[in-house]
């Protein structure tokens, strides 16, 4: 009977993820962790670093409390429901209200393809000398290609392999050099707000808690189609997942954390502002001695094209969902989903100046989103109509608003500051 459910599911709508197909095998949080390794995470880190010592740190302990548990919750839905976030929506909430929101999260996921192609583009430029335009088209070429002809499934294993063991690099670093523990673990635990940080803030937030990663890993998870498979499966799952949630997004906070910590160390002790990512190349340098300026460019580029991909999937996702369909990167909405969020984002980089601004700003855009998406999540699995037996408990869902309602008071003290601050 089982076969025969999924069977007619594949013939309404096929589910060919691609790329996706990965997350299977190695555990959806580790889809979140790998998006800690992007361009637009270490711009925004290296920022925080450079400009205010251990200070900001308590945004990525902060950050990552609300990733755990907003992750934790969007898998819930996609386990119960066997939808992604955008097809739930679509089902279950007035479109003159879901409509609106899900267009946001379209916008947020240009914003996070600008950041990951503007990434790769910064790589071939100091691997080869490309000019900053003409790398965010060879980077948006490769990337369409991989995505319609799946070919990106042949190398990603490899490329998260890569990508992965920089970003423990930091953490191994952080033996190797003089780090202030105590001042860390005060930066880690007590919140400060220097003056002019908010920018910056908001971009660390953005960077770790991304709306986009939201919709895609309700759609990786709601691919295994639990739903279907009984309560006891469903209940497994669900403890399941969370130890997968609950360790990735730990390593992720040790990998931004370490980011910060060595950009203090190299930087901000001696007055040096990051105001390239090419400056970056600096932290690996007592690892990897006169090869580090190449393999942080390596990096960075696999690094960008890896996420380019995870966030165009995110994107035909969002758009199909509309459509009450999932992710299929031969049909004609996740098409053109895809094509929108990769085309726009180049459009708006030929207009960009300095790439590593725009970096830090597309990161804080999605900090402006994201309380959008949160909102949409936590009022559906609240709902006992789309959730049943396995809708929030009061307590859970008074929480998670409440982290909504934190991203929505760093917004509006953010364009205070904007207004006041000449």
């Amino acid at each position: 009977m089982l076969n025969i459910i999924q069977e007619l599911k594949r013939k309404d709508h096929p589910r060919k993820f691609g790329g996706l197909d990965i997350f299977k095998y190695i555990g959806p949080g580790l889809l979140v962790t790998v998006g800690f390794i992007d361009p637009g995470n270490w711009a925004s880190n290296f920022a925080a670093g450079s400009e205010f010592g251990y200070a900001l740190l308590w945004v990525v302990t902060l950050s990552t409390i609300m990733l755990i548990a907003l992750q934790h919750n969007v898998a819930h839905l996609g386990i119960v429901t066997g939808l992604c976030l955008s097809e739930a929506a679509e089902k279950y909430t007035p479109r003159w209200i879901g409509r609106p929101i899900i267009l946001t999260a379209v916008m947020a996921s240009i914003s996070t393809s600008l950041a990951e192609i503007l990434g790769s583009a910064i790589a071939l430029q100091m691997l080869f000398g490309i000019p900053i335009v003409w790398g965010s088209i060879l980077t948006v070429a490769a990337v369409l290609i991989m995505l319609f002809t799946n070919s990106y499934r042949r190398i990603e294993r490899a490329i998260i392999g890569f990508v992965s063991l920089i970003g423990l690099s930091f953490i191994y670093e952080l033996f190797l050099v003089d780090i202030d523990w105590p001042a860390a673990v005060h930066g880690w635990v007590v919140p400060s707000v220097p003056q002019g940080s908010m920018l910056i803030i908001m971009s660390v937030l953005g960077a770790v808690v991304m709306p986009h990663n939201l919709f895609l890993h309700s759609e990786v998870i709601q691919s295994r189609q639990i739903n279907t498979k009984g309560k006891v499966d469903i209940e497994k799952t669900l403890k399941y997942e969370f130890v997968d949630t609950l360790f990735s997004m730990l390593v992720g906070w040790a990998i931004n954390s370490a980011m910060i910590l060595l950009a203090a160390t190299t930087f901000f002790s001696t007055g040096t502002h990051v105001e390239e990512l090419s400056q970056a190349q600096a932290l690996l340098t007592p690892l990897l001695g006169n090869n580090a300026g190449n393999i942080f460019a390596m990096a960075l580029l696999l690094a960008g094209v890896s996420s380019t991909i995870t966030s165009g999937m995110a994107a035909g996702s969002i758009f199909a969902g509309m459509f009450g369909e999932s992710y299929n990167a031969e049909d004609t909405h996740s098409i053109v989903g895809i094509c929108l969020s990769l085309g726009i984002s180049l459009l708006i980089i030929f207009f960009i100046g300095d790439p590593f601004k725009g970096l830090i700003y597309s990161q804080m855009i999605l900090s402006i989103q994201l309380p959008l998406t949160v909102f949409l999540q936590v009022s559906l699995t609240s709902s006992k109509r789309v959730m049943g037996e396995y809708a929030n408990k009061r307590r859970n869902s008074a929480f998670l608003y409440s982290l909504a309602g934190i991203v929505t008071a760093l917004n509006i003290w953010l364009l205070i500051e904007a207004i006041t601050i000449p």
